[in-house]
């Protein structure tokens, strides 16, 4: 039976053109036999667990999971399982982006040390896509970012503009520097307001501990970028509400979000356990229904592939400094961490999920939305 089972593996495997203990990059290599049967019994989230624990190993787990996903072998052949079963259901009975579990996220992924991202992202610290129109490295793709998000909100000097999910402050010192910008940043990290406090020091720009529902004022301008994916389904309507009410009415909202290519009302369980409790991909279709009447789509730019240069930059860095920050972590964090980065490239290769920037407006444009790229 075990025999088996091994074999079939290896023959989904072989479909999507990778051999077991061959000699190409993407191909894998198997430590530990009781692999197989530990795969097909959990699917993605045992796929991500057996690398974590050294059950296999790949030299190029971004073109692994890029093949995985292209050949349609992860959405056709692996099947449901109990833990999948679960976190469906969980996500169907439970508003698990709820108020009172809005720091989860927080505590659980921002809050794990300031020194890992500071050696893994760009100067900035801008924990999301950057823009590779134009951009030569990392840092020049993370500043084409922001000011193109600063462009197609036609910023002007003195705006007073709300960052729904600021990160490090990494958009509002940009916005402030170059654009002579106002800017409230919100996030639910307290290591991410400590160190954007600092960072920010002597610029017009406040920097809160706050949940987007405890909004209550008027902004020229409100941009998000990297949070929306948090939000959850059930509270995406909600959060288009927080926008309306502090949105001024000749305002402009831009929204920067990974996005996937169908509704689904859960998430991948490997990144939920271990990456991103609580998250939740939205598809094109929510974010549209959730904005419906509320404010009014000017413009969708999509660019996905400029995620996977963006991982695989942060991939190089922090991979780079591991002997700086080695000793803070363990050496199953280091495996996950690499597996996150990865194989978050190699999906957005394969187009299995998407990078958007939508521009929206409070009530439409005096003249028609010019789209800037």
């Amino acid at each position: 039976m075990e025999k088996k089972i091994n074999s079939y593996l290896k023959d989904l495997l072989a479909s999507a053109d990778i051999k077991v203990n061959g000699d190409r990059p993407w191909d894998i290599q198997v430590h530990n036999l009781k692999f197989y049967q530990r795969v097909l019994a959990g699917g993605s989230l045992t796929f991500g667990e057996s690398y974590m624990d050294g059950w296999w190993d790949s030299k190029a787990i971004d073109q692994l999971i890029y093949k995985i996903l292209d050949s349609g072998l992860y959405n056709l052949r692996f099947k449901l399982n109990k833990e999948m079963i679960f976190n469906f259901l969980k996500a169907r009975v439970t508003n698990l982006q709820k108020r009172s579990r809005a720091h989860e996220i927080g505590r659980k992924h921002y809050d794990i040390g300031n020194d890992l991202y500071k050696n893994m992202l760009d100067r900035r610290m801008n924990y999301s896509c950057g823009y590779w129109k134009n951009a030569k490295d990392l840092d020049q793709a993370q500043e084409a970012k922001l000011d193109l998000i600063c462009r197609k909100l036609g910023l002007k000097k003195g705006d007073k503009i709300l960052d729904i999910g600021c990160g490090w402050g990494s958009f509002a010192k940009y916005a402030a520097e170059k654009y002579k910008s106002q800017v409230v940043g919100i996030t639910v990290s307290k290591e991410q307001v400590k160190l954007a406090r600092e960072l920010c020091e002597n610029l017009p720009i406040q920097i809160r501990l706050q949940d987007y529902r405890d909004l209550n004022e008027k902004f020229d301008c409100i941009v998000s970028i990297g949070m929306f994916e948090h939000v959850g389904y059930k509270n995406y309507k909600n959060f288009m509400k927080a926008v309306n009410k502090n949105l001024k009415d000749k305002g402009i909202f831009l929204l920067h979000t990974i996005g996937r290519n169908r509704s689904l009302k859960s998430a991948d369980p490997w990144i939920s356990k271990y990456i991103f409790p609580n998250s939740m991909l939205p598809s094109a279709r929510q974010i549209t229904e959730a904005s419906e009447v509320l404010i009014l789509l000017e413009d969708l730019h999509s660019f996905g592939h400029d995620y996977d240069k963006t991982l695989m930059s942060w991939h190089q860095n922090f991979n780079n400094s591991w002997y700086k920050i080695k000793d803070n972590y363990s050496q199953r964090f280091y495996r996950m961490w690499n597996y996150y980065l990865l194989s978050s490239a190699g999906a957005f290769r394969a187009n299995d999920i998407r990078l958007w920037q939508i521009v929206f407006s409070k009530n439409g444009t005096k003249e028609t939305y010019k789209s800037i790229r």
